[in-house]
């Protein structure tokens, strides 16, 4: 990422924004050689990181379900340490929705539950064809800021192409 020419983040993404979009609050500000970033409407304050890492220590799962929260968690970095991969897809799927229900903007709880009930959908264990026609069309209303989108975000349209044409893995 330090290649010379190349940027570690979206800045020429924001620089469309005035040109296409018409999201003053998501411009780019200019102070003489540096470039600022506004404060976007899905970043928490630390106070209100503070309370869902507060949270997620209280929780406590069945055996097998997922890991202790309690260990993943660093108060003091404002962090999670060392997530293994079945903890981040019950995080995802599951305590997303719970997590930011208070703290969030309406529009962007919504479509972080959106997408949470997305993954749950496509990652159970029996798929039908109407389900995936629905989370089609949920998937695409599912409208995240400019700035925060990437290929990340568009890789779930093509999820569910996969698997109608392949079906379950």
């Amino acid at each position: 990422m330090d290649e010379k020419g190349k940027t570690k983040d979206n800045i020429k993404t924001r620089l469309d924004l005035t040109l296409f979009c018409n999201h003053k609050n998501m411009e780019l500000v200019f102070d003489g050689s540096l470039v600022a970033k506004p404060r976007t409407s899905f970043v928490l304050e630390k106070k209100a990181q503070l309370l869902v890492y507060k949270w997620l220590k209280s929780l406590r799962f069945p055996d097998g379900h997922a890991s202790n929260m309690l260990r993943l968690v660093i108060m003091e970095e404002c962090r999670l340490y060392e997530m293994k991969s079945h903890d981040c897809h019950m995080f995802m799927q599951t305590l997303i929705p719970l997590a930011f229900h208070d703290l969030l903007p309406k529009g962007i709880w919504d479509a972080l539950t959106e997408n949470s009930h997305f993954f749950r959908g496509i990652c159970s264990s029996k798929l039908n064809v109407d389900h995936i026609e629905r989370f089609e069309t949920n998937i695409i209303e599912t409208i995240f800021p400019p700035s925060f989108f990437d290929l990340t975000e568009h890789l779930p349209i093509h999820l569910l192409h996969e698997a109608k044409v392949g079906g379950l893995v």
